[in-house]
């Protein structure tokens, strides 16, 4: 069967690329919610020609439009909202979200208790091969190395760190905790005299500049040689893919939380 879409953030970057790409691969998008842009075709915004769909501000249109599964590159915010939408029309969750807060997470949880969530800060299939690359690196080198997280990404980016940047951070403090037995600390950056690095700690910095899609690298170093993983998106519509094949995936599964991982397993 036809897989119904719902969009949040229709009228965004990522929105529009949800929109064209879930056209493409036949599903069919039956409601596009987004701030301003009111009443236009969602199709002609992402380029595909009208697809009959008009953008609403109205996330509560999502309730009622039939969907399937919800796509969300929006906001915090907004992403709460439409967490109560999803409950009352029972519509699984597919969210890339980043930037969430504690309110943000709760909003999640308490949806998930009626219909399947998924909430990835990075739908690359590449990021999640990276993590496991990375906690397996770790691993197999063992005390002696420190770990450094640097991602890169546009200069539009309200966010810093990304939220690729800290799960891979976290990646790295499980990891670190199972080889010395001692609790890693992140830092955000450094400044001034910090002293010398302790063993214990990460580092995680943001760059902004640019166009940058998003660039995440992992770094292990260690005395007289450093190791680096790193991945480079050039662009979204490998955010948007992931998140459609997640969403395609969640369809009839049962209320909680998934991850990307569970999609790729």
């Amino acid at each position: 069967m036809t897989t119904r879409v719902a969009v949040l953030g229709a009228n965004g970057r990522m929105g529009r690329a949800v929109v064209r790409l879930a056209h493409e691969a036949g599903m069919k998008v039956v409601c596009a919610v987004g701030a301003g842009d009111d009443g236009r075709d969602a199709g002609e915004l992402a380029g595909v020609g009208a697809v009959g769909v008009k953008l609403t501000a109205d996330v509560g249109a999502i309730a009622a439009s039939g969907a399937d599964v919800l796509v969300d590159f929006s906001t915090p915010a907004a992403l709460a909202q439409a967490c109560r939408a999803c409950v009352d029309g029972k519509v699984a969750i597919a969210s890339g979200t980043t930037g969430l807060d504690d309110a943000g997470a709760a909003a999640l949880d308490a949806a998930a208790a009626h219909v399947p969530v998924l909430w990835e800060p990075n739908m690359s299939v590449g990021v999640h091969v990276l993590s496991a690359l990375l906690e397996r690196a770790i691993a197999a080198l063992g005390e002696g190395y420190d770990v450094e997280i640097v991602e890169a990404h546009h200069r539009m980016k309200v966010d810093a760190p990304s939220g690729t940047a800290l799960r891979l951070a976290e990646v790295a403090k499980a990891a670190r905790r199972q080889v010395t037995g001692k609790e890693p600390r992140f830092v955000m950056g450094r400044d001034g005299k910090p002293g010398a690095r302790p063993p214990e700690e990460i580092g995680v910095l943001a760059m902004r500049g640019g166009d940058v899609v998003g660039d995440h690298t992992a770094f292990l170093l260690g005395d007289g040689e450093r190791i680096e993983l790193t991945h480079r998106a050039s662009s979204r519509d490998l955010f948007a893919r992931g998140a459609l094949r997640a969403g395609r995936w969640l369809v009839g599964r049962a209320p909680g939380r998934y991850r990307l991982g569970d999609v790729l397993a």
